[in-house]
């Protein structure tokens, strides 16, 4: 099979060649790739993973040879699911418990959005706990994890004040945002809930920001700066509150389930995708450079043929 690898020889840092199909363990199923989806993250790891090492998180095909192990669903269906590498690759084995079947309402490229960016925003949420009539403040609203954090919060009753450049207020506001602002600074709060993905001064602006008890939870550093903090940041008004980190590889098992829940939306019509640029996966360098210049607000999906 073919797969898109770390290489010193392409001019991206990876390579188009043929690799040796994936071996599944028992509790695997083979899912021939028909799309995958990029994310911000994945620059990051293009930049420090050795040679040989195939990239790639979401994923979206055919069940190929189900899991012997009788888990998971059957060959024939149509999946999504979230692996930690070797995504941009024609074959891919799956834990079953990080795949879901894809509904029929749901398109291969709407279903792809969706494993990293939207399990993130379902689970960077949850340390909300009830959301219902709280203050949430979102930094970093028109990328794909905010965008998903907007609908996901309002949909469970919480006020949202989503921070973003002026150009995105009416494309926020339609997703359920009740107030909009060009920068953390304008932000009025206390906040119950901050979900911070910029850091540096954003971060330090935030713990201004945040109620009593309430919690910000750090899931990226877009800015790449850091922040000082010390405990007279959280006093007097912002007593009890915390700083919780969050990575998806590390928040706990039953991702499935959780994208099982995404899809169940997206196909109710109450979790809107935004799929911005769809392209082969041979034009991967036009991709990645569309990323790193933040050229489009959503996801960008590559579509894969044998």
């Amino acid at each position: 099979m073919r797969a898109l690898v770390m290489s010193p020889d392409g001019t991206t840092g990876l390579r188009l060649t043929e690799v040796e199909n994936p071996r599944p363990h028992a509790n695997e199923a083979l899912v021939c790739v028909h799309a995958t989806s990029l994310n911000r993250g994945e620059l990051r790891l293009l930049t420090i993973r050795p040679d040989g090492w195939i990239p790639g998180q979401d994923v979206v095909g055919i069940v190929e040879q189900a899991a012997a192990d009788g888990s998971g669903p059957a060959v024939g269906a149509r999946v999504v699911a979230l692996v930690d590498e070797a995504g941009w690759a024609e074959r891919v084995a799956v834990p079953t418990d990080r795949l879901a079947v894809v509904p029929d309402e749901v398109s291969v490229a709407s279903a792809a959005t969706l494993p990293v960016a939207g399990t993130t925003a379902l689970r960077v949420l949850r340390h909300g706990r009830d959301l219902g009539s709280q203050q949430v403040l979102i930094t970093g609203a028109s990328g794909a994890v905010g965008r998903f954090q907007i609908q996901i919060a309002r949909e469970q009753g919480a006020v949202v004040t989503a921070i973003a450049a002026a150009r995105h207020a009416e494309d926020l506001r339609g997703l359920g945002a009740e107030q909009i602002v060009e920068s953390i600074e304008l932000a009025s709060g206390p906040f119950s809930l901050i979900t911070e993905s910029v850091g540096g001064e954003s971060l330090a602006h935030a713990i201004e920001r945040v109620a009593p008890g309430g919690t910000i939870v750090m899931f990226g550093s877009s800015s790449g700066e850091l922040t000082p903090i010390g405990f007279r940041q959280f006093v007097p008004g912002h007593e009890g509150a915390r700083l919780q980190t969050f990575a998806y590889y590390t928040s706990g098992p039953a991702i499935g389930a959780d994208i099982a829940s995404l899809l169940a939306l997206v196909a109710a019509g109450r979790l809107e995708t935004r799929v911005s640029l769809t392209l082969p996966w041979t034009d991967i360098a036009h991709a990645l450079d569309a990323l790193r210049q933040r050229s489009f607000s959503g996801k960008a999906v590559l579509t894969i043929a044998e």
